[in-house]
């Protein structure tokens, strides 16, 4: 029997939608599938050497469960942002979850194949000195010619 292959296209670069792509990829790795995430647009601040720049927003995030309800108004106010980052990363760690340094490297060390957008990369100017090592860097054409073979191709 062949090898399972995921792909998976990771664009948002939040808190909460940086977990979905490195809890699934590992998870796949552990059954042994080949995988390849392809980051794009902001997807690629997870694969940045410096991981502190990324936050979540209970502003438009209505299924945000909060402690008590809060107006819209409320969440626009300066500082909402750290607190909520704050209390959701506080209650990962009481639960036990494990942190996005934590699952990115378990994804390296699994194998799995993490492709930095290089049209992304250079769109926002960055330099491959911000990224972190053991990723490559490539364009669509590159990851579609896997994910054109895979089983599970998701876009997050």
């Amino acid at each position: 029997m062949a090898q399972k292959k995921m792909a998976i296209i990771a664009t948002k670069g939040a808190l909460d939608m940086a977990y979905p792509p490195l809890i699934l990829s590992s998870t796949a790795a552990a059954l042994g599938w080949e995988v390849q995430v392809f980051f794009t647009f902001y997807g690629l601040q997870l694969l940045r050497k410096d991981l502190s720049g990324i936050h979540i927003s209970p502003l438009a995030n209505p299924a945000m469960p909060m402690p008590v309800p809060m107006p819209v108004v409320v969440q626009m106010l300066p500082g909402m942002e750290a607190m909520a980052t704050s209390m959701m990363k506080a209650k990962m760690k009481k639960k036990g979850v494990a942190s996005l340094h934590e699952l990115r490297t378990l994804c390296l060390e699994a194998d799995v194949k993490f492709i930095a957008c290089q049209m992304t990369v250079d769109l926002f100017e960055f330099s491959k000195d911000d990224f972190i090592d053991g990723i490559d860097f490539g364009g669509a054409a590159t990851f579609l010619q896997f994910a054109g073979e895979t089983d599970v191709c998701l876009f997050i």
